[in-house]
């Protein structure tokens, strides 16, 4: 891969898995010339993460078979350091596309596509399991699996580059064909349920606040009014969520008393015009019976306190299960 690549900026980098070990390989499409030239480790990757991400795995194989002989190639940075461009590992990634580093540590920030795809904590350029990932992630965000050429032409901006890679993807599939549907197989489908990271962003920086004043409509840094903070708070963590209370409340999943997490939101009947089902004050839970929040003016600065002995809780929600969240969290694992 020896384009020029605009990085995108993952907000937080969410990783995605390897998969489940029940993930079996789909030979039903595969043609002789694939059984015959893919080997089995990295024919069970390019289908196990191409159907993870949803991207055409005979494609993904023939980027693979571009790139480095599916890994075999003894050329200059397949194993072991980088070619004359700079490129790295079986997929050829740059090495500042894939993170500025060879091996970078899950979970930690960085601009790439750097992926963790054998959960061994370390995203590897080097790692088949690990490249093929970061592959299938760098063609989804690019077009595929519909735009192929796009996807491609980005992947490496040329041309004769892109027929060779359709081509061979062809003979990979026993239809010939390059618009093999992507498998929805469960078991090789990823959870987008928030990981800790995400939840552990969120409450980084709404606890950082503590101490500001409160502001009414305030969204920081001097001050936040009760939804403000709590926003920002997701705002931090790449995630969108509606700025003020009486968005939040319908916004979320409803959660029953007693089975709150940290990052859930607790709703009160306070507040001029609110009642049961329209509340006016909203907090953060930190902790079982404990939530951050900026009360009011006259109630001092953003704080920790106690929710459960308060007497105006409306009910508890989870903006992390709303499905317009689940779909960002995708597109940021994507990225």
């Amino acid at each position: 891969m020896f384009g020029a690549i605009v990085l995108m900026t993952p907000l937080p980098n969410i990783m995605m898995g390897g998969g489940s070990a029940a993930c079996e390989v789909d030979t039903s499409d595969l043609s002789e010339t694939a059984q015959e030239d893919i080997p089995p480790e990295m024919l069970e990757l390019y289908k196990r993460h191409g159907e993870a991400v949803g991207v055409q795995w005979n494609v993904l194989a023939a980027v693979g078979k571009r790139e480095t002989d599916h890994g075999r190639s003894e050329l200059p940075g397949v194993q072991s350091g980088t070619n004359y461009a700079g490129a790295a590992g079986p997929m050829q990634f740059l090495i500042s596309t894939w993170g500025g580093k060879a091996r970078i540590p899950i979970p930690s920030e960085f601009n790439g596509y750097a992926s963790d795809g054998d959960d061994d904590g370390v995203a590897d350029v080097y790692n088949p399991a690990d490249a093929i990932l970061g592959a299938a992630k760098m063609l989804k965000r690019n077009g595929a699996p519909d735009d192929l050429r796009k996807a491609l032409f980005v992947y490496n901006r040329a041309n004769w580059y892109v027929d060779q890679v359709l081509e061979i993807a062809a003979k990979y599939a026993q239809s010939g064909s390059v618009d093999v549907p992507p498998e929805a197989n469960p078991a090789c489908e990823v959870a987008y349920d928030a990981p800790n990271a995400v939840v552990d962003r969120i409450l980084d920086y709404a606890l950082a606040q503590r101490g500001k004043p409160y502001v009414w409509g305030g969204t920081g840094p001097a001050g936040y009014d009760c939804s403000g903070i709590i926003y920002m708070a997701y705002r931090n963590a790449g995630l969108n969520i509606p700025r003020t209370t009486f968005g939040q409340w319908p916004f979320g999943v409803r959660i029953d008393a007693g089975e709150e997490q940290a990052g859930d939101l607790v709703f009160f009947n306070a507040g001029p015009g609110t009642s049961a089902d329209n509340p006016g004050h909203v907090g953060m839970v930190v902790s079982p019976g404990k939530m951050v929040e900026a009360r009011c003016t006259l109630c001092g600065p953003i704080k920790v306190t106690t929710y459960r002995d308060r007497s105006a809780i409306v009910g508890f929600t989870r903006p992390l299960q709303n499905p317009d969240v689940l779909e960002q969290l995708k597109r940021l694992a994507l990225t």
